[in-house]
Formats: C-alpha cells, sequence, structure tokens
C-alpha cells in the first residue's frame, strides 16, 4: 500500500482529537489574555501564539475530516466573554503561555511518537518547532524582566561517586542525605505546575457562575496548595529556594471572560497531565519521603478528577473520544 493512502491508526486520530480539543481551550483562553495585556512585547508573543494555532487548527481539521471523522467540537467563541475586567496581570499571562508551552511540547512529542504516516510525522514536526520557538521567546522575556526564577544551583564536586549506602533512600527519615539534581528535576517541574494550577483555581473561582463549578475550583485550590506545600517542605529542608507563587499576578474582578466549562475543562486538564510529572518524579525519585511525598499527590489527584468528571458529565460538557467498534452491538443489529 502506498504511504500516502495509509489510514490514520486509533492512536493518530486520538491525538489529533486531544490537540483540537485542547488547543481550542488554549486558544479561546490566550485570545482573551492578547485584549487586556498592555505590555506590547508580551502582547506580541501572544498575537504569535494565536496565528500558529490558527494554521495548525486548520491543518488538524482537514487530517479529521478525510478520515471521515467528526471534528471535535471544542472551545469556541461562546466561551469566551468578551470586553469583560482584567483577571490577570500582564506577567502572569506570559508565566501562563511558558507553562502552557511546556504542556505542548510534551503534547506534540508523543503525538509523533505514535504517528507513522508521512504527512501526520511532517505536520508534528512543524508543531514542535513551532513550540520549541514559542518556548525560546517566553523564556527571554521573561529573563529580560527578571519573572523567571531557575531551579536551584549546586556547587561541584571533585569526582564522580558511587552510592555507598542504604541511607541513600532514607531522606529525612534515616541519617538523610541531600536532594539529588535528578530528583530537583521533577520538583522543580511539579512546583511550578502546582503553582499555575492553583492561581487559576483561585482566578477561576472568583469569577465562576455556579455554586457548583465555584466549590469544586475552591477545592482544586486546597488541592494544589497542599502538593505545594509538601514538595517546598522538601526543598526548604535542604535550604533550597523554592518557585514564588502568582497569587497576587490575579485581580479582584468577579466579572468572568470565560464560560464555567471552559474554566472546568482547563482545571481539570492541568490536574490530569500533572499526574504524567507526577509519575515522572515518582520513578525518579530514591528517597522515601520523596516517595510517598508523590504517591500521597497521585492519589489525591485521582480523587479530584473523578469529582471533576462526575461534574463535566452531568451538565453535559466533556466531549467523547472516538472509540472503538462495539462487536457485540454490532452482532446483535444483523
Amino acid at each position: 500500500m502506498e504511504k500516502e493512502k495509509l489510514k490514520l491508526t486509533s492512536s493518530e486520530i486520538g491525538t489529533l482529537w486531544g490537540e483540537y480539543v485542547n488547543g481550542t481551550m488554549t486558544d479561546v483562553v490566550n485570545r482573551y489574555m492578547v485584549s487586556i495585556i498592555e505590555d506590547e512585547p508580551i502582547k506580541n508573543i501572544f498575537e504569535d501564539a494565536i496565528n500558529t494555532f490558527e494554521n495548525q487548527k486548520r491543518q488538524i481539521v482537514t487530517f479529521i475530516e478525510n478520515e471521515g471523522f467528526p471534528v471535535p467540537i471544542g472551545f469556541t467563541e461562546s466561551d469566551l466573554f468578551k470586553d469583560k475586567p482584567r483577571l490577570f496581570t500582564d506577567i502572569f499571562c506570559l508565566n501562563y503561555l511558558h507553562i502552557m508551552t511546556l504542556h505542548g511540547l510534551l503534547g506534540h512529542s508523543t503525538a509523533l511518537a505514535v504517528s507513522v504516516r508521512k504527512d501526520l510525522r511532517d505536520f508534528y514536526d512543524s508543531c514542535d518547532n513551532d513550540a520549541k520557538k514559542m518556548y525560546h521567546q517566553t523564556i527571554e522575556l521573561l529573563l529580560e524582566k527578571g519573572n523567571f526564577q531557575r531551579d536551584p544551583l549546586f556547587y561541584p564536586a571533585q569526582n564522580p561517586q558511587y552510592i555507598s549506602s542504604q541511607d541513600f533512600i532514607d531522606g529525612f527519615f534515616g541519617k538523610g542525605r541531600k536532594l539529588a539534581a535528578t530528583e530537583i528535576i521533577s520538583i522543580s517541574f511539579n512546583l511550578k505546575k502546582s503553582i499555575m494550577a492553583k492561581t487559576l483555581s483561585i482566578a477561576f473561582s472568583q469569577v465562576a457562575q455556579t455554586k457548583e463549578v465555584r466549590k469544586f475550583l475552591m477545592d482544586t485550590q486546597n488541592t494544589a496548595d497542599g502538593q505545594i506545600k509538601a514538595l517546598s517542605k522538601i526543598m526548604q529542608a535542604d535550604n533550597l529556594p523554592v518557585p514564588k507563587s502568582w497569587e497576587t499576578e490575579v485581580t479582584t474582578s468577579t466579572d468572568s471572560p470565560f464560560s464555567d466549562k471552559l474554566m472546568l475543562y482547563h482545571i481539570g486538564f492541568l490536574f490530569q497531565a500533572a499526574q504524567n510529572y507526577h509519575g515522572a518524579g515518582l520513578a525518579s525519585a530514591m528517597r522515601t519521603d520523596l516517595v510517598t511525598a508523590y504517591e500521597g499527590t497521585i492519589l489525591k489527584n485521582l480523587m479530584v478528577t473523578k469529582k471533576w468528571f462526575n461534574i463535566m458529565v452531568q451538565n453535559k460538557w466533556l466531549e467523547q473520544p472516538p472509540l472503538a467498534p462495539n462487536r457485540t452491538e454490532i452482532a446483535k443489529e444483523v
């Protein structure tokens, strides 16, 4: 069979479906942010992000339609309430774009890894290049404005060393040892993601239109705060700095620029995506206190996503992805 005539696999359709839904969600938020941003360099980056996704969206739609699948609803202009007061500061908007770009990089890499057809691989290659460009732009601007907090610095040892004792895994529950550089990667990453989730939960809870959604968002704020404290405690025990919080970058506005559907989906997305990072942290943890912290966090996130799923389904806000054919039901119809 000619390569260009290969049908897309279930995994390839699944990644396109996810890219569309998550991309349209972020695009709505970006369109709101670009309308309130006053700093020209930050506004320019957001305009680039909007234009980039518009091009990607057209290509995703073409892939899906050519395979005969319905295009997801995702998020549209109906989820954006225009001319609403400022909910975030400019610098938070830039931090938001940076964190969501990190999510995009992971998503594109995963999509590329399951893609076989060349035109789809080429598409995800271009998406990855777009995301890497955005990643560099956001970091450069955050550094320029003095708002990018780098991870802790270590001082070099004179020579390489082997682990020589079982105490290496004890953390501060035993004789203890300091955090390893390989462990800092996930701790820092997870702290930044939890700080973003907490800040958005605070902002969204202020403007949510229904009590049910507002209550859920207040709960996720507390859950994220607990995760931040657990990892921060471990860092601070080794006299290492933790990333700063962004709560003060949220205004006191109570007038929502977004639909409850979008805000609830967004927080659910962050908590589900975080499971990947917490799992990676658990896999790289070699101290018992870190293992305990990650296990607790993963369990709490599962409880959050269960509540999230129930609310989304009850309100008919959660789209169903393409499903495998039900052979039993098909046989009954014959």
